[in-house]
């Protein structure tokens, strides 16, 4: 299936993911642009514009470069849903996804790439004024690559788009954007548990969140010991553009002390965060009692003199 870029900004310049679907002979289509990781742009379907989500999401593109970049987005959308909808579209409804964009590589300078999914399976793909079918594309894939290889005008505005726009772009980008970009913001943990997996045992959950860039390392420790049984879950955006992730250990319930939650991050300069697990005491289960307690006898005055 063809999957959203999982590259740092490091690694991977802007990529437009395009995603259209035809249902009862009208198309819904969705816009957006990424940075590796990380949105900056959006696409106003109403007035076909571009929203930018960052101050810096301009790069150092003029205001007719961008109306440029603009029209071609536009027009290449509208010329990929016709192609389709003439040529090869026989389901309704008809999902089309298209990414578009540049990869910068070491020692290689940047290489364009574009993507294309129908029915969420690959489709075909182009790289470097090639049009590629996709294995599972079967006939229609070699069909249509023919077809827009024989196109000269659209394959060579492509391949100027992807190997001169898109890298001007993402270094202009990658300098107004590099203070938001290069930040170092610090985690922050904390310990609970969660659902009993089974009678006698306990599932740790150690949550980290807040933190920029991505790459992180969370582990259950004993000591010095990493606890293979951790596991990991996907690491999610807050809205504040940070991150945040869940490490969960199932243990037996007499095994859990002794534990810890070890978090590794570069914004922490080597000295890593350390959580030791720390089962609920008898003075903080009579402590919740007596809160619970007092607010039920609030309630209750509350009602006694109201019906009074």
């Amino acid at each position: 299936m063809l999957v959203s870029p999982a590259h740092t900004w490091r690694e991977r310049g802007p990529n437009w993911p395009h995603s259209a679907s035809f249902h009862n002979h009208s198309w819904v289509h969705l816009s957006s642009g990424w940075l590796g990781e990380l949105q900056i742009h959006r696409w106003n379907s109403s007035s076909d514009a571009i929203i930018y989500l960052y101050p810096w999401s301009r790069g150092n593109f003029s205001n007719r470069e961008l109306v440029d970049l603009e029209r071609f987005l536009r027009v290449n959308s509208i010329g990929i849903q016709g192609f389709h909808t003439d040529n090869f579209m026989s389901e309704d409804p008809f999902d089309l996804q298209v990414a578009t964009g540049c990869e910068l590589h070491s020692g290689k300078g940047f290489l364009g790439f574009k993507q294309v999914a129908i029915q969420g399976y690959d489709f075909l793909s182009y790289h470097n004024k090639t049009w590629l079918p996709s294995p599972k594309g079967g006939e229609e894939a070699q069909k249509v690559c023919k077809l827009l290889s024989q196109n000269q005008d659209y394959t060579q505005r492509m391949h100027r788009l992807l190997s001169d726009t898109c890298p001007r772009f993402t270094l202009g980008l990658l300098d107004a954007g590099k203070a938001h970009l290069q930040r170092q913001v610090k985690p922050e943990a904390w310990l609970s548990s969660g659902p009993s997996p089974g009678p006698g045992r306990l599932l740790l959950v150690c949550h980290v969140s807040g933190f920029y860039p991505k790459p992180v390392w969370v582990m259950w420790m004993r000591g010095e010991q990493e606890q293979l049984g951790t596991q990991r879950g996907d690491i999610l955006p807050n809205a504040d553009g940070t991150w945040y992730l869940q490490a969960t250990l199932d243990v037996a319930a007499g095994e859990a002390a002794g534990l810890a939650c070890r978090v590794k991050h570069s914004s922490l300069g080597g000295q890593d965060l350390l959580l030791h697990w720390a089962p609920p005491s008898a003075l903080g289960w009579i402590l919740s009692a007596v809160i619970v307690a007092l607010a039920l006898l609030a309630g209750l005055g509350f009602w006694f003199r109201k019906r009074w």
